[in-house]
């Protein structure tokens, strides 16, 4: 890996950062300015992600800024997003990880806020989760206090989402349109879930099955 990449794979990268964004605004998962999502730069030590206090009306690829794995701004005329150096920890630590999303989408934001990890009481869970969503530690914004506690929560998880506790989602991928369908689906199943509730308790469905849909979902379907 280094610290540069050729421009053209940068501006790629931009693109589809910039038009991903516009996916949290079509599933209603963010409000204003917050959230993010941003995106390795295949090859380098980089990543693209969106600057701080900017409207999603006013983003496109060229408002998209470039980082380091330290967090440290390489490119762009704006600053990096709050959330810049919880992204960099995860990019850092998870070499696995091609992209991430935060979001402060209502209903998973809801059980983050009661510090309850989401139960996998659904098909669809199993499938995309492979069990529980679970809770991260409560952490400041600013440094990298939240990549640290997705790291260590999703570490010992098959869950790409993690919700962090009075605050909101976080989610991994291979790519970060991945990490952007991960954070459609948790707060799709934040919700079906809190609704559940209101007419009784959920039936949890066995750890056997949960590990027959999730291996099917993510190794069979769709291939």
């Amino acid at each position: 890996m280094t610290a540069t990449a050729p421009a053209g794979v940068v501006d790629r990268v931009r693109d589809d950062v910039a038009a991903l964004h516009a996916e949290l605004v079509r599933y209603g998962l963010v409000v204003w300015t917050a959230g993010n999502v941003s995106a390795r730069v295949p090859g380098a030590d980089l990543f693209v992600i969106k600057p701080s206090g900017v409207s999603y009306d006013d983003l496109d690829a060229a408002a998209m800024v470039v980082c380091d794995l330290d967090g440290t701004l390489v490119d762009g005329t704006r600053s990096p997003s709050s959330d810049t150096a919880a992204h960099a920890y995860v990019y850092r630590h998870r070499p696995d990880v091609g992209g991430q999303v935060h979001t402060h989408s209502t209903y998973a934001s809801a059980w983050a806020a009661r510090g309850e990890a989401i139960p996998c009481v659904l098909t669809a869970m199993a499938d995309e989760f492979g069990g529980p969503i679970p809770v991260g530690p409560f952490a400041l914004i600013g440094d990298d206090s939240i990549g640290r506690g997705v790291v260590d929560t999703l570490g010992g998880s098959r869950s790409p989402a993690v919700l962090m506790r009075s605050h909101g989602v976080f989610t991994v991928g291979a790519t970060a349109r991945d990490a952007v369908k991960a954070a459609v689906m948790c707060e799709d199943v934040a919700r079906t879930v809190h609704i559940a509730r209101q007419l009784g308790e959920p039936l949890a469905i066995a750890a056997s099955d949960i590990d027959r849909l999730h291996d099917r979902y993510q190794n069979v379907y769709g291939r």
